[in-house]
């Protein structure tokens, strides 16, 4: 050996040597969780709280090439409460999940976008699946214009059932239909165009119905008696109420029972 090859074959071992104890290091560390590993550094954010301890493993919601599958959501949520009451039941049947429950968006995010227009491309694939026809028309007619009802929905976004979802929800008992689009938005249940009848209407029943404290002892021992009208009907809304609140109570202002 010439003379100081010998240092420079040390100088090299002690590099290979230092690389390989760096990678069992970096091995060790992994295998125990306290290193950042190839799917931390990959990931486009922190998951949710709900879905943190995946973090290390992408292949539990994620199929290489095809991306996230509604089979793997199932896998772990098949025997959830949402899917099997209602109102949630709708669930069951949708086949798809990513659109309104977005993941990596940090530990304080909730994983829910409620996202109308990804239920819509939804329900016209379904369609689509089962009648080709009928979802043509249904995407021509979507087409037509993007113009709604009023400003509060568009035109995609009444191609939804709303009855489908929101049943349990109807304070209308029925009364207005199954329509919902024709009055209320996907933003808001609230709408700003609407106006109360005038407060000298007699017809509150109309739309009104009493809660169940005015069928029992409650509406003769308390309600009539705050309100002055001991010979109310129940069906009489206008001679207590004001149409400004239902606490709001005539010759009394507000009132909360309970």
């Amino acid at each position: 050996m010439k003379p100081g090859a010998w240092k420079r074959w040390a100088a090299v071992s002690a590099v290979v040597l230092a690389g390989a104890a760096g990678v069992w290091a970096l091995a060790r560390y992994t295998a125990l969780g306290r290193a950042v590993t190839w799917e931390r550094q990959a990931s486009p954010g922190d998951l949710s709280a709900a879905h943190a301890f995946l973090a290390d493993n992408c292949a539990a919601c994620h199929t290489p090439v095809t991306g996230i599958t509604a089979d793997k959501c199932i896998a772990c949520h098949a025997d959830s409460r949402v899917l099997q009451r209602e109102p949630t039941a709708f669930h069951a049947t949708v086949g798809s999940c990513r659109e309104c429950h977005p993941e990596h968006q940090g530990v304080a995010a909730r994983p829910t976008a409620m996202d109308h227009a990804a239920l819509t491309r939804i329900g016209l694939d379904k369609v689509e699946s089962g009648d080709k026809q009928a979802a043509d028309r249904l995407r021509r007619w979507v087409a037509d214009g993007d113009a709604g009802p009023h400003p509060g929905i568009t035109r995609h976004e009444t191609a939804l059932d709303c009855a489908a979802c929101h049943a349990t929800k109807d304070r209308h008992q029925g009364l207005f239909g199954k329509d919902c689009a024709q009055c209320h938005g996907t933003t808001k249940w609230t709408i700003p165009e609407f106006r109360h009848p005038s407060a000298q209407s007699t017809e509150c029943a109309q739309c009104h119905q009493a809660p169940p404290s005015h069928y029992m002892g409650h509406f003769q021992m308390v309600s009539k008696r705050v309100a002055g009208q001991p010979h109310a009907d129940v069906r009489q809304c206008f001679l207590c109420h004001q149409t400004t609140a239902w606490n709001d109570i005539k010759g009394v202002g507000w009132y909360k029972h309970h």
